[in-house]
């Protein structure tokens, strides 16, 4: 989809009913992104970081890298009238080795590993918040099942927030079984409704 329309819908989803809750109580926030993808949730969450002053740890996994030719041809950085200095941020978000950590500036931590979520070792409680970014759940139906809940539910600390663009109801209902308490948020345009999981 469109540019302006993947930056619109990251922002409602993942920044304004994610990140936005969370740095209202918190000034140091764990983030785990399932699906790292184009890196526009990494780029909106530095952008966030450094206008709210929040330090931010970023741990994003991805197990199909997108080809570099195509990193080259998003223009996020022009879209969002970014700084020199994020701008390289985000080219340094695909450049860097998969499986390394860095500091990618002085608030923001960024690590990255290209794994299976399955072959994926996470700690407990130590996510303040999930991007859950996956494929779409009629594509990639294995990555939306309530295992797969459970270990986010168990990574993340009490309050921690999921927040998914799926309003599905067998999403939901896996969710649930994993120990969330959902609330439905309306959509961006476009979208009816998105998920907001909390372990309570």
């Amino acid at each position: 989809h469109s540019i302006h329309g993947a930056i619109q819908e990251s922002e409602h989803i993942f920044i304004r009913h994610g990140l936005e809750e969370k740095a209202q109580e918190l000034t140091d926030i764990a983030v785990f992104e399932m699906g790292f993808g184009t890196g526009l949730n990494a780029l909106l969450s530095l952008v966030f970081a450094e206008k709210q002053n929040k330090n931010i740890y970023y741990f994003t996994i991805e197990a199909f890298p997108i080809e570099k030719a195509l990193v080259e041809k998003l223009n996020f950085t022009e879209k969002l009238k970014l700084s020199n200095e994020l701008s390289r941020c985000f080219t340094e978000f695909h450049s860097l080795p998969w499986n390394s950590k860095t500091q990618i500036m002085v608030n923001f931590c960024f690590e990255k590993q290209h794994v299976f979520f399955e072959n994926l070792n996470l700690p407990c409680d130590f996510y303040d918040l999930v991007y859950f970014d996956a494929f779409n759940p009629d594509l990639q139906p294995e990555l939306w099942t309530e295992s797969v809940f459970l270990k986010l539910y168990q990574s993340m600390k009490k309050g921690g927030i999921l927040m998914t663009y799926s309003a599905k109801g067998k999403v939901k209902r896996a969710l649930k079984i994993a120990g969330f308490q959902l609330k439905s948020l309306p959509g961006p345009i476009g979208k009816r409704e998105i998920t907001q999981a909390i372990k309570m």
